[in-house]
Formats: C-alpha cells, structure tokens, sequence
C-alpha cells in the first residue's frame, strides 16, 4: 500500500457516508471532511476515530513527506472497518428483512383479531 491508496480510499468513505446519511447535494462530490463534520454524528464512537485518522491521513497524503508517516497497518484496519459499516446490506438480506416483515405484521394482526374473537364469545358466553 501507498501513498496514492489514500485519496481512494477517503472518497470511499466520503461517498458511503453520503450514501447511508444523506448530507450531499446532486452533483456534489463528497469530500470526507465535510461528511465527518455534517454527518459523523451519526457513526458509532469506536468509527468515528477511525474516520478522523482517515480524514488526518487524507490530509496528510497531499505533502509526500508528511504522507510517509502515516501508519498504513491503522490505515487499512480503519478503511476496512468504516467500509464494512457503513455498505448497505445486500439485495437478497432486504428482500429477506422485508419477507419477514410482513410475515410479522400478517401473524401480529391475526393474534389481535384471535384474541378479540375470544373477547367477544367470552362475554356473550358461548363459552
């Protein structure tokens, strides 16, 4: 990995922050500093240190000699962890989520409308 990787990988970021937040404009091009700022917030604590380390080292990558000091390992480990956050999950885990959504509903409502069958034969004594 090197110096070049950086700018990538912050926009990376920049644009998943965006994606999962809101926060941009159409047309706008997302740039992590001022994601962090609109929309960093919203990230866990532990993520948020790592989104400034990237914002830091992002920084850093436009002067080569600054660029060198910047732990690659604590790079990649931060990158890797606020991508895997923030990815939006998969089209099958959605279509799953939302199946069994309405399964819930369809099962919750029929318990109600059980329960309130019982109610009513219970007061006229039918049973």
């Amino acid at each position: 990995m090197g110096i070049e990787h950086i700018r990538p990988m912050a926009d990376e970021v920049a644009s998943l922050l965006a994606a999962r937040f809101g926060g941009l404009r159409r047309g706008q091009q997302a740039e992590l500093g001022d994601m962090l700022r609109k929309r960093g917030g919203a990230l866990p604590r532990r993520l948020r240190r790592e989104a400034r380390f990237l914002q830091q080292a992002d920084r850093m990558a436009g002067q080569p000699k600054l660029a060198r000091q910047v732990d690659f390992a604590r790079l990649d480990h931060a990158h890797r962890a606020l991508t895997g956050y923030l990815r939006p999950l998969g089209q099958g885990r959605r279509l799953q989520g939302g199946a069994l959504g309405v399964a819930a509903s369809v099962v919750l409502g029929l318990l109600v409308l059980g329960g309130v069958a019982v109610w009513i034969l219970l007061q006229r004594g039918l049973i």
